[in-house]
């Protein structure tokens, strides 16, 4: 099994949200230790602590991103304009598969209620949408270097 498909397996089981599904599918390539990319990416599922912002599996791909090392830029300006460049490219090509990168849209519930979440979690949206936004956001950033 692909680390794509393995990340959404984590995710369907509700193990982690999206973006500590993300992040820690790198946790080896980043040398970052696992708890560390728990917690560091726990405030970032359900848009942003269910605001309905950013969906997590695209907040999580930008932490990898951003910790990914680029060899041969020794600027850091140089490098943030490598990642910023390369968090458009993600953020479009996942635009393109899904029509947002916003959390609301792509589960078609408002997890800012209690109703929303709770419809959300009775029709299983965490285990059954989600988890194919995490393996794209996995398979994107085995493309973009």
């Amino acid at each position: 099994m692909d680390r794509a498909k393995k990340a959404a397996k984590i995710m369907a089981e509700g193990k982690m949200n999206c973006a500590q599904t993300v992040l820690t599918t790198f946790c080896e390539e980043l040398g970052l230790q696992k708890d560390l990319a728990l917690g560091l990416a726990g405030g970032f599922g359900g848009g942003m602590a269910r605001t309905n912002n950013v969906c997590g599996a695209v907040s999580g791909a930008c932490m990898v991103l951003g910790l990914r090392q680029y060899p041969g830029i020794t600027e850091p300006r140089q490098r943030l304009e490598k990642v910023y460049s390369l968090v458009n490219e993600f953020n479009k090509r996942f635009t393109a598969s899904h029509g947002s990168v916003r959390c609301t849209d792509l589960v078609g519930y408002d997890l800012s209620t209690m109703d929303g979440l709770n419809t959300a979690r009775g029709n299983n949206a965490f285990f059954t949408i989600c988890p194919k936004f995490v393996e794209d956001a996995v398979s994107l950033l085995e493309t973009l270097q």
